[in-house]
């Protein structure tokens, strides 16, 4: 029988580990937590980069914009270089800036890549979606497929951004974007949705008032306004239509014009003008009837309907599941919306 004094030795060993124990993983956790520290500064930096501005960083990191200050100022403190030259009304990066962004870009890449081939192997792909598409697409489109989606996957967290003006997928962030056209960056990848057939249209007040058009030159003429959409760096300022000479295109006229689809559409059916629409977007309106096609026998080019995304994103598994989920369920709802209309 062993005495008291002779296990004294063991039961102190059993608390020496466990102790060691718990002093490890807390330094673990510490070590962790000023890793994942780190991080979240690099991806700061990385945005304030893009975006050139701290405030636009921030509100795209979804923190304040002293959080923002703070992360750049540890990240310069900790390199002991100045990564920004600042004044009241500019931000640029300094030279060792430049030089650390692109050693960033590689970082963030690597752990997008490492937790991309983790979700994968798991099958339960978790995260964060920033999605962008033009605001008749969006709203009619994709936003009622949204909570289908993230009822699917939960794990999945969706931002989608709206809007009809040109998009910068890499400064902005975004993983997936929703495009009507032809896309001038050559280096993205492209998934076709569908061709969308595009139609010439007014109101019948407008028609009645002005009469209606036998030929496209009373489109440039000045013989009828046209609702134009417009904006900074917008790719198309002329209607491209198909005539007996094959496709021509024609820069056409009028007093309005707009960065937002739906609000030409409002003014085509106040009777403002003639607009170029794609169907699925007036398709009720053609069929009520508040809304009339003209030109039918030179109709507009259908455009593409396409899903956009770099190289990069396309490894991440919750992107392609994306992908994979809208493209079959947009081309269902616009042969379905387009069957409905009357043109």
């Amino acid at each position: 029988m062993k005495s008291a004094k002779s296990s004294a030795p063991r039961s102190h060993w059993r608390w020496r580990l466990f102790w060691d124990t718990v002093e490890y993983n807390s330094s673990f956790k510490k070590c962790l937590k000023i890793a994942m520290s780190y991080i979240d500064n690099i991806r700061t930096f990385v945005r304030v980069y893009e975006l050139g501005s701290m405030s636009a960083a921030a509100r795209d990191q979804r923190i304040s914009a002293a959080v923002a200050s703070s992360r750049i100022s540890q990240l310069e403190e900790y390199l002991s270089v100045r990564l920004f030259h600042r004044t009241t009304r500019q931000l640029n990066p300094t030279e060792q800036g430049n030089t650390f962004y692109e050693g960033a870009c590689k970082i963030l890449e690597t752990i997008d890549e490492a937790e991309a081939a983790v979700n994968s192997i798991t099958q339960s792909p978790r995260g964060l979606l920033h999605i962008a598409a033009p605001l008749g697409v969006g709203r009619r489109l994709i936003a009622p497929l949204i909570p289908e989606f993230k009822k699917e996957y939960p794990l999945i967290d969706l931002r989608l951004r709206l809007s009809d003006r040109k998009l910068d997928l890499t400064a902005e962030g975004l993983d997936v974007a929703f495009f009507l056209g032809v896309p001038e960056d050559s280096t993205l990848r492209i998934r076709k949705i569908a061709d969308c057939p595009r139609v010439l249209c007014a109101a019948p007040q407008y028609l009645s008032e002005r009469g209606t058009p036998i030929s496209p030159e009373e489109l440039t003429n000045g013989t009828h306004d046209c609702l134009n959409l417009r904006y900074p760096g917008a790719p198309e300022f002329q209607w491209p239509l198909e005539t007996d000479e094959g496709t021509r295109r024609f820069a056409v006229k009028g007093p309005f014009e707009s960065d937002d689809g739906d609000v030409l559409t409002d003014w085509a059916l106040e009777g403002y003008g003639i607009t170029l629409k794609p169907v699925f977007e007036i398709a009720e309106h053609l069929s009520s009837g508040a809304l009339v096609p003209v030109l039918a026998e030179t109709p507009p080019m259908p455009i593409q309907m396409a899903l956009l995304y770099t190289h990069r994103r396309h490894q991440d598994p919750k992107t392609r599941l994306l992908i994979e989920f809208m493209t079959p369920r947009v081309q269902a709802a616009l042969q379905e919306n387009q069957a409905g209309a009357k043109t």
